[in-house]
């Protein structure tokens, strides 16, 4: 896993950094290692780097100092680069070293006329123009470049953060640069990999520039591949079904059968041994026995099973379900609650304390709301305006469902997904998740709950990614039976064309 680092972060670093190397190395480094990636990337896509052209967006910061110094390594290879000056001040420096490589500066002020046609004409267009500390819309010209540059056929790559993209949050305000590739310096920013400013940013590239020493432990993070590998490893040889793991599941009504379906297709998948279904005499039951002849009908208590290591409770509930709620939140095995599950909660105050008693007692309660319920529930709490504050408050793991899902726990770490794609936005996704999750949990109770909660989110991204290639439209019961082979890819590292 790797942390993503607020702009105060990254600032105070850079400045502990700068004090001990020589003036401009930073600067150096960071500009060599965008050319080198403007150089493969140009290489790989059009087939040549000589007489190419390139246009750099130069803003009258140290982001366009970067981008220039970066165009004088580019125009030392045989590019023909033009500096697109935005603003009337800019680095000196750069823009002497990028004159003395070749290349030339154009006024955006001055040529107007001249920009389109520049821009239209480019092979690779650079963005330099503000950078991680900007906030706000861009301001005019930067933003009908902008919008000129977007609409180019150019390869285009951003400067440590797409301009117009808030480092921080993801937000963008008005118009913002779309990057094919983002080359970063030092680590990663949140807004990179948080929605919107994620679908701006493109392929990321980090460049290492002496700053990891500097920087202090991340609260924000990112799971990766080996991470989730481990938790999804083949059983070992003396394993049995219960050394596996049981996961019990209460979901489904007479209204939403098809939920139960859904997420006890993900929980037999997720490497347990075993998993339980709640028989609520609702015909439900039978439904999922009948499609599932692996599963274990409980007519009894669950409670009482000792073997059970985490639950899935909610998808497909209806408000008279609040009595099994009820029930699963006496256990003390994680629990993963969804959909009617939130609504059940949100209802009634005593849940609510019995899920905050959860946590004070050392117990894993994992809450899996879309916006939607979120703000439902922000409401029946007094509105918490953030997921982070609202694990803070109940004691428990939030997971907010979106663009660029986050996993938020109570001891104030956050995880940002990585792997999840639009095509989760469908009726029953949240259902795969859940099963997903607490069969995870359950098969995985010695590791972080936190953990496993991101590795089972990013699992559930990946099982999209599987099911929708080739272009095809996808729904839930795809994301569902894609599981099995997004587990395998993950246990290889066998990827290729899935994280892409």
């Amino acid at each position: 896993m790797f942390g993503l680092y607020p702009v105060e972060v990254v600032r105070a670093a850079e400045n502990r950094l700068l004090s001990r190397v020589p003036d401009g190395a930073l600067m150096q480094q960071a500009a060599r290692g965008l050319a080198v990636h403007c150089l493969r990337f140009v290489r790989d896509v059009r087939g040549r780097v000589a007489g190419t052209s390139v246009v750099i967006l130069v803003g009258p910061g140290n982001n366009g100092g970067d981008a220039l110094f970066a165009g004088a390594h580019l125009a030392r290879r045989g590019m023909s680069v033009v500096a697109l000056c935005l603003a009337d001040t800019h680095l000196e420096v750069g823009a002497r070293a990028l004159k003395s490589a070749g290349g030339r500066l154009a006024s955006v002020s001055a040529e107007a006329d001249a920009s389109r046609e520049l821009l239209d004409a480019a092979d690779l267009v650079i963005d330099g123009i503000v950078g991680i500390g900007s906030r706000g819309a861009l301001r005019e010209p930067a933003a009908e470049v902008v919008r000129m540059a977007n609409d180019s056929p150019a390869l285009r790559v951003a400067t440590d953060i797409p301009s117009g993209i808030d480092a921080d949050t993801g937000a963008v305000l008005g118009e913002a640069f779309e990057a094919d590739m983002t080359v970063t310096f030092g680590c990663y920013k949140p807004g990179l990999l948080l929605s919107p400013g994620r679908g701006f940013a493109g392929a990321i590239q980090v460049v290492d520039i002496g700053l990891e020493s500097e920087l202090p432990e991340a609260t924000v993070l990112a799971i990766e591949a080996l991470d989730v590998a481990e938790l999804v490893a083949e059983p070992a040889e003396h394993d049995h079904k219960y050394r596996r793991g049981v996961v019990a599941v209460s979901a489904g009504s007479r209204a939403f059968p098809g939920a139960a379906l859904l997420t006890v297709g993900a929980s037999r998948y997720s490497g347990v041994g075993m998993v339980r279904f709640v028989d609520r005499a609702d015909g439900v039951a039978d439904l999922v026995i009948s499609t599932y002849p692996d599963i274990v009908r409980d007519r009894v208590d669950p409670r009482t099973d000792a073997k059970i290591r985490a639950w899935a409770c909610g998808p497909g509930f209806t408000e008279a379900d609040a009595a099994t709620l009820d029930m699963v939140l006496d256990c003390d095995v994680p629990v993963v609650l969804d959909a009617g599950a939130l609504r059940c909660l949100a209802a009634d105050e005593r849940l609510m304390s019995r899920v905050r008693d959860r946590g004070s007692r050392g117990h894993t309660t994992v809450l899996t709301p879309h916006e939607g319920e979120f703000e439902v529930l922000a409401s029946a709490l007094g509105s918490p305006a953030t997921p982070e504050q609202m694990a803070g408050e109940l004691t428990a793991t939030v997971v907010l469902k979106g663009p660029g899902t986050t996993i938020s726990s109570s001891d104030g770490v956050t995880f940002v997904d990585t792997a999840g794609v639009a095509d989760l936005a469908c009726a029953g996704s949240g259902d795969v998740l859940t099963g997903l999750t607490a069969g995870m949990l359950a098969s995985n109770r010695d590791d972080d709950p936190t953990i496993v909660v991101a590795a089972a989110v990013w699992l559930h991204g990946l099982a999209a990614r599987v099911a929708r290639r080739g272009g095809r439209p996808i729904v839930a019961t795809d994301v569902r039976d894609a599981v099995p082979e997004a587990i395998a890819a993950a246990r290889s590292g066998d990827l290729a064309g899935l994280l892409s």
